[in-house]
């Protein structure tokens, strides 16, 4: 089953996605699925980033000589 919904754009986004239909060939309608799906697997791999440099441990962890701070 398919949800339908209406979006109105202005003219200069408008013109961009005629002009990118027809570059790439496909319809309107599947580039902008195309562009949900990826602002949507984007934002999960961000989620994941966000994490980063938030745990904290001793500053002499390495064993490996000239990797302590």
């Amino acid at each position: 089953m398919s949800v339908t919904i209406s979006v109105r754009l202005s003219e200069e986004l408008n013109d961009w996605l005629e002009n990118e239909a027809k570059k790439v060939g496909l319809p309107k309608s599947r580039i902008i699925k195309q562009q949900l799906e990826r602002s949507r697997t984007e934002k999960a791999r961000q989620d994941f980033l966000d994490l980063a440099g938030v745990v904290e441990l001793d500053q002499d962890m390495s064993s490996r000589r000239g990797f302590t701070a």
